[in-house]
């Protein structure tokens, strides 16, 4: 007797049954009908909408997600989260009848495409163009309503010019701090020559060289280049970013040595725009943690600029804390101070301690040795609260200037370059870091804010700094001034009024944010649109040389060092190719020779400016016609700075890359080239699918999808291993690819199941098992419709009963809400629940409810919804019809039940209208048999009514 396979029986018996084979076949043609019709395509209003009255008419809505980066390793099932989700709430803004922008680039420069190029020697592009190839079929199968016309990637020379054309429009601006603007160098320029503004130094514009030019220019530009201190690999033989350096100072990649070193380097001024970056967070629609965590990198201080005259140079500090300066005994400069050199003396001066000089001979050597030992920690490293502080003094002492002392000059390595003006004035009775560091090289404190706790005022017996802002100054006495008895308030302005009477000192405002570093020493980036002329003085391509595309090497990587010589200099890629460097070109002024900018942008570039590509990726004379961005991100009511309406993407990225794009649109805006002074107004950020980890004895992840649980156990081939929830990926052997899931339940079931699984803005783990769930769904809804056997139509024209209306109505009700609030999960239940009603009654589904339900699913699961659309006899996409409207008479529930207490229990529960008065429920309730029964013939103290659901009765 032959076996037989019941899964093969049930198909044959029902061959017009939902399975994964169908769900392919349905995805497949509706995905080549989408793409064949151009059914996404948003029109811009500069012909398309001026032609359609009625589609110029609607309301405009340009949904984006964080550009994704092109792995060779593909897509995961976690990778398409947001995607899916922007997908999702743009179908369900066309069927509400907005025109919608929603589309997808790629961005493609960056170091992982490099580094594959140094291993195989195979170009950057040819990798990176066959991962972008392989992530839009992915993509493309979870059937996502891209314009594809608007795609681009930013390795595209056709982008990467208009990325050059904005670097050179930062470069030749400058911020002009009493217009709060940036305007152009040119009208800098003019005021020189005329006198309006007085050239640095007091010479005339007109007896300036061009090398001199250049300099004061230099200082005025938001693009510029100067001798910046960097993270220097010469293991690596490049510059790192600090995210690739490690805690103990070493390299991310490779594990060598890091160093600070002071580096040729393009740098952006992006501190010009703290305060309007800080200001328009206001206006955004954002997270308030994402807008805490910009406040917080930008951090802005007001305090005080202080001047320490030593010998005939002076310090200066920037400080909070003015109201402490009587109680500075000495000072510290970070190690690469440029002050340090000059005011170190030859020999140690008489009387220094001898724990102040690190033992060695002179100033000279112990700055040195000190310096060599700061440069190998990272900043995160030496601003740590380590136990033990270190430095060295140099020999050099400086005056306070409200005391007249002379106290000794230290460098120490918990002091940065990068805040404020790399100095501090070092007040240890109320700094914790500083009192440390004063008992460790035996330095005197002074009390000069009143303890509030009973310690006295001795800071010798103290184990820790008095830090307050609420107490009282004291010790604080000079010939010409008194702090005494002032609270921190009011003697931070007396002093900062003191201090300004007489030229020593400013109020003034700080910011922890620095200027943007602008420069890598690699190949796969976009060349700086920049030629240097034989005195080194920088020149600015004509826009008509651009783009200037990037040149054959033969080596795609640095040169590299030995890992310990930190006195070593990069060699970049591009420096190796002399056709390229060395050009001859006439930039006004005849034919002359330059030589090219041998470094790249950063990654972070082609993502400063994407959103504006997206409006306009065809123009080849401007970067966005002025009229297409005014109308896809303009100004609005309610949205003051205009901005893309829904940006999606991780919180990872909640400050460099939107704190970047935002000053790039902020630059942008100044210089007239577009209406939206930011670039998002709306941000969202998902939360992550995370998925189990598996690791054994050693440590090692194991295959995922191999291990087995037993009795409460988890073991893989025998060996029992542990179990971590973490994050999905091929290192850890638990990926699950988008196209295997694709494979066995069909795209639109992994739509239904990400969107499902919690708050979109929640963390939730995989669960494939669970998958099936959403798969058992689109079933039910498809033999709500479609007879399995026959493969024909099953509605009724009959009308549907006052029960289903009012199941469908709150269904519409419900999901459209959802949908509008990104409450996907929700939307996908309400939809279960009115689909299991169907399935449910008894007979056909009424035609109404069942065309209903299915553009009720069409933003979430658009392929089945297609189909099914298509089979209810339409011959136009579901795409672009119209969502549901609720009928307000049918979501309101005819009668709501009414709980009576009596002594805080239950005793009755009642049915009546909603709209029930107080008074009339009041005497429903104590009519009730149940009631009557309950109060035996007591008396009633009070009657406590919330109508229409409770009625709380207080006996006598």
């Amino acid at each position: 007797m032959s076996e037989t396979n019941p899964a093969a029986t049930a198909e044959v018996a029902a061959p017009h049954r939902y399975t994964a084979a169908l769900a392919a076949e349905i995805e497949a043609r509706w995905q080549d009908v989408w793409d064949a019709e151009g059914t996404y395509a948003a029109p811009n209003p500069e012909g398309d909408l001026a032609g359609d009255p009625e589609l110029a008419a609607r309301p405009k809505k340009f949904i984006m997600d964080m550009f994704p980066y092109p792995s060779g390793a593909g897509l995961h099932v976690g990778h398409p989260l947001g995607y899916i989700a922007t997908d999702v709430y743009a179908r369900f803004q066309r069927m509400t009848g907005h025109n919608v922008l929603h589309t997808l680039g790629f961005d493609a420069f960056g170091l992982p495409a490099e580094q594959y190029a140094v291993q195989t020697g195979t170009h950057p592009r040819v990798s990176t163009e066959a991962n972008i190839e392989n992530m839009r079929a992915q993509l493309r199968r979870l059937g996502l309503g891209h314009d594809k016309r608007r795609s681009f990637a930013t390795i595209d020379p056709d982008y990467y010019k208009w990325t050059q054309w904005i670097f050179l429009q930062i470069f030749n601006s400058w911020y002009d701090d009493e217009a709060r603007k940036a305007r152009p160098i040119s009208e800098l320029i003019a005021q020189f020559e005329s006198g309006e503004r007085e050239v640095p130094g007091g010479r005339p514009w007109s007896e300036l060289s061009a090398v001199e030019r250049a300099d004061v220019l230099g200082r005025y530009r938001l693009a510029y280049a100067s001798d910046a201190p960097v993270n220097w690999c010469p293991g690596l033989g490049t510059v790192l970013a600090n995210e690739e350096v490690t805690a103990d100072g070493r390299s991310e990649r490779g594990n060598y040595p890091v160093f600070k070193a002071k580096l040729r380097q393009w740098n952006m001024r992006i501190t010009a725009y703290a305060d309007r970056l800080l200001e328009d967070l206001d206006a955004l629609d954002w997270p308030e943690a994402i807008k805490l965590q910009q406040r917080n990198w930008i951090g802005r201080s007001e305090g005080a600029r202080v001047d320490f005259p030593v010998g005939d140079d002076r310090i200066t500090v920037f400080t909070t804390r003015q109201d402490t300066l009587f109680g500075a005994t000495y000072m510290v400069l970070a190690p690469e101070h440029p002050l340090v050199d000059t005011i170190i003396p030859g020999a140690w001066p008489e009387g220094t301690h001898d724990v102040w000089t690190g033992g060695h001979a002179t100033p000279a050597e112990a700055v040195a040795a000190y310096r060599a030992q700061a440069a190998s920690k990272s900043d995160v490293e030496r601003q740590a609260d380590a136990k033990e502080k270190t430095g060295v003094f140099t020999g050099a002492y400086a005056t306070n200037p409200v005391t007249g002392e002379r106290i000794p000059v230290f460098i120490a390595d918990y002091v940065l370059m990068g805040y404020g003006t790399g100095a501090i004035m070092a007040v240890p009775a109320h700094d914790t870091r500083d009192f440390a560091f004063a008992r460790a090289f035996e330095l005197p404190m002074r009390c000069v804010v009143e303890p509030s706790d009973g310690r006295g005022t001795d800071p010798s017996t103290w184990d820790d700094a008095f830090a307050s802002y609420d107490a009282k100054i004291t010790g604080s006495t000079g010939e010409d001034i008194s702090l005494d008895g002032l609270g921190v308030a009011e003697a931070k302005a007396r002093i900062t009024a003191w201090l300004e009477s007489r030229g020593i000192g400013e109020g003034t405002v700080n910011f922890r944010l620095r200027d943007w570093l602008f420069s890598r020493q690699r190949y796969w980036g976009e060349p700086f649109p920049i030629v240097y002329d034989e005195d080194g003085v920088a020149h600015a391509l004509p826009e008509s040389m651009l783009p200037l595309e990037l040149p054959e090497v033969e080596d795609y990587s640095p040169r590299t060092f030995d890992p310990d010589d930190a006195d070593t200099q990069p060699e970049t890629p591009l420096s190796r190719n002399e056709d390229w460097v060395n050009v001859t070109l006439d930039l006004g002024d005849g034919p002359r020779k330059y030589r090219r900018e041998t470094n790249t942008m950063p990654n972070w570039a082609g993502s400063c400016w994407y959103e504006l590509r997206y409006l306009d990726p065809h123009n080849s004379e401007k970067l966005v016609d002025p009229e297409i961005e005014r109308y896809w991100m303009g100004p609005r009511e309610g949205r003051p700075h205009g901005g893309v309406d829904l940006y999606v993407g991780g919180a990872e990225h909640a400050v460099l890359h939107l704190l970047y794009a935002r000053f790039w649109s902020k630059v942008l805006y100044d210089l007239g080239h577009i209406s939206s002074a930011e670039p998002f107004h709306k941000l969202f950020n998902q939360g992550m699918i995370q998925a189990y980890v598996y690791r054994d004895s050693r440590g090692i992840a194991v295959p995922a999808a191999e291990v087995e649980e037993r009795d409460g156990a988890y073991w893989y081939q025998g060996e029992k291993v542990t179990r971590l929830l973490g994050k999905m990926g091929k290192s850890l052997k638990n990926a699950v690819t988008p196209d295997e899931i694709c494979a066995e339940y069909g795209a639109d079931t992994l739509r239904l199941y990400e969107m499902a699984m919690g708050p979109l803005d929640v963390s939730r783990p995989w669960d494939t098992r669970a998958v099936v769930g959403q798969f058992r769904l689109l079933q039910r809804l498809w033999r709500n419709i479609v007879d399995e056997t026959t493969g024909e139509v099953t509605v009724t024209d009959a009308e549907p009963d006052e029960e289903t209306l009012r199941a469908l109505h709150k269904a519409i009700d419900g999901v459209r809400g959802d949908l509008e609030g990104l409450r996907f999960n929700t939307a996908i239940a309400k939809v279960t629940e009115l689909n299991n009603h169907l399935t449910k009654a008894a007979g056909p589904v009424p035609r109404p409810v069942a065309e209903a339900l299915v553009l009720l699913v069409a933003p979430l699961a658009p392929h089945i919804a297609e189909e099914l659309w298509r089979k209810l006899g339409h011959t136009d996409s579901v795409v672009h019809q119209d969502f549901p409207v609720a009928d307000p008479a049918y979501v309101v529930d005819e009668t709501v039940t009414c709980v009576v207490q009596i002594k805080g229990k239950v005793k009755a529960r009642l049915e009546v209208a909603p709209t029930i008065s107080e008074e009339e429920l009041e005497k429903v309730a104590l009519a009730d048999e149940k009631v009557v029964a309950a109060l035996d013939g007591a008396g009633i103290r009070k009657v406590i009514v919330r109508a229409p659901k409770l009625v709380n009765i207080v006996p006598a």
